[in-house]
Parts: C-alpha cells; structure tokens; sequence
C-alpha cells in the first residue's frame, strides 16, 4: 500500500504526452525566471541576508561553545561584521573621492601617451604620415567649400557689401540657492534605496541566526516528513558547502587582496588599498574577477607614468601573485572543491550578473552550489547535477565505448594512459575496456550495432594498443628475443569465438602477453576455425586461447572447442569468458568437456595462469596446473558434505 502514491504519481506522469511536459517545464523555468526578475527588490535582501548568515554561522557556533548565549552571540558577531563592512566601505568612499581630484594631473602624461603610441607601433612613422595626410586633405576641403559659399552669396547680391556677422550676445548663467528642501532630495535620495536594503539585510540576518533551528524544521515540514532523511541530508550538505566555500574564499582573496595593495603601493600607484580592496571583493568572480580588478591598476599605470616601465611592472605584479595564489594557496586551502565545473561557473555569473545586476555576480556560485546539491539528492532534479556539476557523469568503460565509437583511439589511448598512472594497465583492461566490449555486445544482441560498427571498434581497439606500445625499436628487439627462442610460429595463439568483439577482447590479452618470453600472436578473427589459411598457427601452437565476449554460453563454447581440438589436438587450451560470473566456473569446465582447459573470467588470471605454465625457458611445462585449476573449481562447487 505504501507504494501506490508513487505506483499512481508514475502511471499519470507517463500518461502527459512528451511534447506537453516540455512545454510545461520551459514555461515553468520562464516563470521561475520572470518571477525572480520582477520580486528581485524583495528576494536580494533576503538571499543577501542568507548568504552572510552561512558566514556568520560558524563565529556564533564558536561563541556558542564559550558558553555565551545565542542573543550576546549573534549580536557580537553581526556587529563586528558590519563594522567591518562599514570600515572598508569609508576606505573605498575616501580612496574614490581622492582619485578623483587627481584624475585631472594625469592629462598631460595621457596625451603624451597618446602621441607617442603611433612610433611605438611597428609602422607608426607611416599611420602617422598616412593620418597627417588625411588631416590635411579635410581641411583644404572644408576651405574650398567655405570659399564657395561666400563667392555664391556675393554673386547673389551684386553691388552690396558684404554683410558683418552679428556678434554674439553674452549669456551669464546664474545658479538659484539651493533650498534645504532641494538639498535632501538630491544629496540623501539617492542614498536611501542602498540604506534600505541594508538595513533589511541587517535585519534577516539576525533574525535568520537567532532563528536557524526553527527555520530549518519549517523548511523541513514543508518538504514532507516522509522524506525527512533525504531533506536533512540536502540541506546540510548545501549549507557546509555554502559555508566553506564563503569562508575559504575570503580567506585567499584577503591573502590576494593584502600583497596587491602592497606592492601597488610600493612601486608607485596611487590609491594603492582601494585596489587591493577590489582585488580582494572581484576574485569572488570565478577567472575572470582578477582580470577586472587589473583593469583598473593597469589603466592608472598609464596615466600615472610618462613611460611604460609603470605599466610593465603592475603586469607582472598582478601575473606573478594570481599564479602563486592560483596553483600553491587554493589547492592548500581547499580541501574539497564547490562541485561545480569551470563552465558552470560562468554561465552562472553571466545569467545571475543579467538577472540582479552586481549583487547576482556575488550571489552566482552560492545559488549555483544550491542547484547542484538538489540535482544530486532530488532524482527529479537530477539534470542539474549533470549540467553543473563536475562529477565524471559517464562511467569509465561507458566513456571509452563513446570513445571507440566515435572512432577516436587516441582519446582511447589517452584514457588509458591516465587509468594506468594511478593504477595498472591490465586493470583498465580489466575494468573498463572489457565492460566496454560488453556494452557493445549487448548492443549489438540489441540489434542497435552494426556489423559495420563492431569492425570500427575492434580497430579502435587496436589502434589504441598501438599508441599504447613502446618504441619500434623496442617491439624489434622483443620480436628478435622471441624468435630466438621459438624460431617456428608463435607459441600462444588467440582466436575470437564469434565476432569481432571477441577479436578485440583477444587483443587486449595479447598485448598483455607481449612481455613473455613465448612468442606472442595476433589476435586471430572468429573465420580462422574453420579457414584452412590459418591452419599453420594452430598447428605449432602449444596453447590457444579462445576469447568469448559474445556469448556466455557454455554449450556454444563447447562446440567451438571441439573445433579447436580438431584442428589443433596437442595444445593446451584457455577459455576466457571475460567478464563472466566466476561462480559459474564450476558448471562451465563440466560442459565444455576438456578437465585440462583453464575457464577465466578476466585478463589479469589468464595472464597469471598462462605465466604459471611457461617454464623458465620458454618453453611449455607439461604440468597439472591446468588440470588443477579444473579440479579445484569442481570441488569449490561440490557440497562441503559430499
């Protein structure tokens, strides 16, 4: 019974017609929008508010543990807060209004920049010239056209003088007194709108400390109570990402922010802490807020300095402390990261910057990390995780398969290599290209997977391995070895049981083997069983190891290796059913009907029995490991009572 509601909620979701549910979630997201554009003077001061109140949360829990209560707490902390604010506000109003008077010196070195910009150019001397001669040519132009007009005008009054112009009459502008009145609307009226939303801030701030327990059980209730866990869970992951995302942020765009202003103020910048301020309040933007904050250094070095040794050295300061502060301070200080991908991150900047203006720019990655989290605990939402989230959203053998798909091996071979420095390459094998075969041949049992398709994939496959090789000079030196040693055809042979999958699955497990001192084979396509063209590999091979990913079937196996042991009696045999149930082993060695063939399931205990088997010299040990191999999966299988 408990399942019904949800049994009913799925069959009337699926009765909406597909083209109707589209259209109902764009017009959803078009209100959601609209609704947060037109309610944005109500909505700021509250997300405001929320986002400085996961700031603030953990100073008043820390407070909280000196055993002071919540109301001392909380208003020690928001004051100091705010007085801090208010504090950096001041520097910036008064750095500003400093600037501002010095602005109008900075003429004569900008001018002279201006000027010498054609010769620093390459080719200056001639847009120079080029730029003269335009010049020139305007002006005798507008001279002609002024002569004409005059000689017109005489023409059209013979005998008349020429007429004086009037002279003009002066004008003295006169400014009435101010009235007190005028003086309040034009001074504080544009104050009063910041004044409000932040004293509603200020407000919901503390209300918002004061009231965090009681807040959250209400969101809680709302959300329902039969999925009380999930909504825990969600929001306390959303609140300690929030929280040390804020936290850490502020700690390395002060560590940013601190020897930017200092080293402006050594090498000469006006209103030095006004930019190591903005430096540190614009790295909140994601890769592009260091770049705005250079702007501004960048463009008074400039006006600053005659010559251009100014500008030169502000470049390398800003370059030199964003690299270290980049690649040594952020990889410390974070411990783990937002969970959002690079281009999620501005894409929210962007539409949040659009939506709400600056406030939308510092607000973007919280609200962001807010959606992330719920497309992760809520299923319904799940496409939010995959469109900003950095999480990997293919798994690694689906990656490869798209990969091998797209017939592109060297992103393949890329994989690989990557897979391999954490760990093995025979366990990418393993774990990831095998489950990509197998994915290919549930495909192609699908009927979705052409012929044509598996061949590109094994060649894939292939050309990957060969990306993945050492050196020629290297493959000679092993293939001379190996011809010393076996001077006739090679001593392990592989062959493909159906398809191409299979060929390809036999690749991998040859080129694992390269490494023997036996001398290894290709991989041999599922056509040589019953071509008489292959018939000398089977001959001198002394074991055959019969790759399987098309089928799990040990009765189709059986047949196949009736064939092989016609066509190749005294070799030893291997059955790989890659990726198989291993507990099926037992069933699988009685069906096929040889007790001295080995049944594996992965490449890594195909390449420990085969090397089990060779003797030190190379040669074949005609031991009982396969036999024993057969035997103790029998009696692992048989009852402990028989």
């Amino acid at each position: 019974m408990a399942d019904q509601p949800s049994q009913t909620h799925g069959r009337n979701a699926s009765e909406i017609p597909s083209g109707l549910f589209g259209l109902l979630t764009i017009l959803t997201i078009g209100l959601v929008v609209a609704f947060l554009y037109f309610a944005r003077d109500i909505i700021v001061p509250i997300a405001l508010a929320v986002l400085l109140s996961f700031l603030l949360a953990p100073a008043v829990r820390g407070l909280r543990r000196l055993q002071m209560g919540r109301v001392p707490a909380v208003t020690l902390t928001v004051l100091i807060a705010f007085l801090a604010m208010l504090g950096f506000a001041a520097i910036i109003v008064q750095e500003l209004a400093s600037l501002a008077e010095q602005i109008p010196a900075y003429r004569s070195n900008l001018e002279t920049k201006i000027r010498s910009i054609p010769n620093v150019l390459p080719g200056g001397g001639i847009v120079h010239r080029v730029t003269s001669m335009v010049r020139e040519l305007g002006r005798e132009l507008k001279q002609t056209e002024t002569q004409s007009t005059i000689s017109a005008e005489n023409r059209s009054a013979p005998g008349t003088s020429s007429v004086e112009p009037a002279k003009p009459v002066p004008v003295e502008i006169q400014r009435p007194e101010f009235e007190p009145l005028q003086i309040v609307r034009d001074v504080v009226g544009p104050l009063i709108a910041p004044l409000a939303m932040a004293g509603l801030v200020i407000v919901f701030v503390v209300m918002i400390l004061l009231e965090r327990e009681e807040l959250r059980d209400r969101f809680l209730r709302l959300a329902g109570r039969r999925d009380l866990h999930r909504t825990t869970v969600a929001m306390d992951d959303a609140a300690t990402r929030i929280s040390r995302y804020l936290s850490r942020q502020l700690l390395v765009n002060a560590c940013c922010g601190l020897p930017i202003g200092l080293g402006l103020a050594l090498i000469g910048i006006p209103n030095a802490a006004l930019w190591g301020i903005f430096a540190a309040l614009l790295r909140f933007l994601p890769y592009l807020g260091i770049v705005i904050a250079a702007s501004f250094p960048l463009a008074l070095a400039v006006a600053v300095d005659p010559g251009w040794m100014l500008l030169v050295w502000v470049i390398l300061l800003f370059a030199g402390i964003e690299l270290v502060v980049a690649n040594l301070l952020e990889p410390w200080v974070y411990a783990a990261s937002t969970g959002l991908s690079s281009v999620a991150l501005i894409a929210a900047a962007t539409f949040w910057t659009w939506l709400w203006g600056p406030i939308g720019l510092l607000l973007s990655t919280p609200f962001t990390v807010c959606l992330v989290v719920l497309g992760r605990h809520v299923p319904q939402l799940e496409f939010l995780d995959v469109i900003l989230g950095n999480d990997p959203v293919l798994a690694p053998d689906e990656t490869l398969y798209q990969r091998l798909l797209a017939n592109d091996p060297e992103e393949a071979a890329e994989q690989a290599e990557d897979y391999s420095k954490e760990r093995s390459l025979v366990e990418f094998f393993d774990e990831v290209a095998i489950p990509a075969l197998v994915r290919a041949q549930i495909d192609s049992d699908d009927g979705t997977l052409s012929p044509g398709r598996r061949l590109i994939i094994k060649e894939g496959i292939r050309a990957m391995l060969d990306d993945l090789s050492v050196d020629e000079a290297a493959d000679a030196a092993s293939e001379d070895a190996a011809r010393s040693v076996v001077e006739r055809a090679p001593a392990i042979v592989c062959v493909a049981g159906r398809n191409e999958l299979d060929e390809a699955a036999g690749s991998l497990l040859m080129h694992l083997l390269r490494s023997e001192p036996a001398k290894v084979g290709e991989a041999l396509p599922a056509a040589a069983l019953t071509s008489d063209q292959y018939q000398s590999s089977f001959e001198h091979a002394r074991v055959i190891c019969l790759s399987l990913i098309s089928t799990h079937s040990a009765v189709r196996a059986r047949y196949i290796v009736r064939r092989i042991s016609r066509r190749a009696p005294r070799a030893r045999l291997l059955v790989g059913f890659w990726n198989s149930d291993p507990e099926e082993l037992a069933a699988t060695v009685a069906t096929i009907g040889r007790p001295d063939a080995i049944v594996v399931t992965s490449l890594r205990d195909a390449v420990m029995d085969l090397r089990s088997v060779l003797s030190p010299d190379g040669g074949w040990c005609v031991s009982a490991v396969p036999a024993i191999r057969a035997t103790d999966v029998s009696q692992a299988a048989m009852p402990s009572g028989a």
